[in-house]
């Protein structure tokens, strides 16, 4: 079985951990405060972009072609991967949520952005690091 590099993702979510860590102590009337707030939105999105690569990697294996698994939409990604066990049917819903709420903020960069993502992140950074694991170790349980 190949191993998947994960470092990026690795490297991302701990900079969503940090990022989110300097908003939550920050005065929201601060200019530092709109400065996290934009890193904690983007590696929110960074990490969604690389979860979806990374997944394409690890399902070729499940998959008569390369080509087959490159062609599927974001959402089916998560949902094989759950098929696959990679990751359980709660996470799978989770990543769906994720992936909904970024697409209904895509053009929102404001506060009405953070309202809706701010509260998914502790659960999101919970997921993204047991993402990495599964795709790290796909024998591993979930």
């Amino acid at each position: 079985m190949v191993t998947i590099d994960t470092a990026f993702l690795d490297r991302c979510i701990q900079t969503l951990e940090k990022a989110l860590r300097m908003l939550q102590q920050t005065d929201a009337d601060h200019i530092d405060y709109d400065l996290y707030r934009s890193a904690t939105i983007k590696e929110f999105e960074i990490i969604l972009e690389q979860a979806g690569k990374l997944l394409r990697k690890a399902l070729k294996p499940y998959f008569h072609s390369s080509k087959a698994v490159d062609q599927l939409p974001f959402k089916a990604l998560f949902r094989h991967a759950g098929h696959h066990g990679l990751l359980t049917l709660e996470e799978v819903e989770r990543w769906l949520l994720y992936r909904d709420n970024r697409n209904s903020t895509a053009h929102d960069y404001g506060v009405d952005l953070a309202e809706k993502t701010l509260p998914l992140l502790p659960q999101f950074i919970a997921d993204a690091k047991a993402l990495s694991t599964a795709i790290r170790n796909p024998s591993s349980e979930t």
